[in-house]
């Protein structure tokens, strides 16, 4: 049963998150010195989806970079990667017993206080909370959360670590960390910066001047 799951706890806070969609970006946030990355990849498979996989897992192997691949948990499995992201729905479908047993960090996405509380029942590593505000990038099941629901999911949380996402950008963080989430993830801040490294420098100095 899901209630007796448990996943390890991350070795080091998440901090700034950097989802990035291929292994060049994870080798790219790596050097920069992001503290967590998550591989997105959503258009691969077969062959070269592995080939990603492993090519990320072994940029970040060695190195204070925590990097989750997003939703392709069984590829993510054999390469030993340090963690999972999962969706809700992947929920259903993912053997999550298995990832327990072999050890990996799991993420959840959340979009409710429902899908919080059916996460928080698998005792993740950490949950995600979104969209904070509106995004492109994908398209979400919800309205907007804003600032408020996520200081009351934050709180629902407890002592698993909760990651703010969803239109997150250095003109917003400081209000989103005041919240008190344990990390701020961005995807359009980080892929179309015209310096990347540079932006993830200011959202770590950020992080170190609020968190003080």
């Amino acid at each position: 049963m899901t209630a007796q799951l448990s996943f390890p706890r991350l070795l080091a806070p998440l901090r700034f998150y950097a989802v990035v969609p291929d292994a060049a970006w994870v080798e790219r946030m790596v050097v920069a010195g992001a503290p967590t990355v998550q591989l997105r990849a959503k258009n691969l498979s077969g062959a070269a989806l592995q080939a990603e996989i492993a090519r990320s897992v072994a940029a970040a192997h060695g190195t204070a970079t925590q990097l989750f691949i997003n939703d392709h948990w069984q590829e993510a499995m054999a390469a030993g990667a340090y963690g999972v992201h999962l969706g809700q729905e992947d929920m259903d479908t993912a053997d999550l017993a298995a990832l327990a047993k072999a050890g990996l960090r799991l993420g959840i996405s959340t979009h409710s206080d429902d899908e919080l509380a059916r996460a928080l029942a698998v005792r993740p590593s950490y949950v995600a909370c979104g969209a904070i505000f509106p995004t492109t990038t994908k398209n979400m099941p919800t309205a907007p959360q804003g600032l408020e629901r996520l200081r009351r999911y934050v709180q629902a949380a407890g002592d698993t670590p909760t990651v703010a996402i969803g239109g997150i950008d250095l003109a917003n963080a400081r209000a989103v960390l005041a919240t008190g989430v344990s990390s701020l993830a961005v995807v359009r801040a980080v892929t179309e910066a015209e310096n990347p490294t540079a932006v993830v420098q200011q959202f770590r100095a950020l992080w170190d001047n609020e968190r003080a």
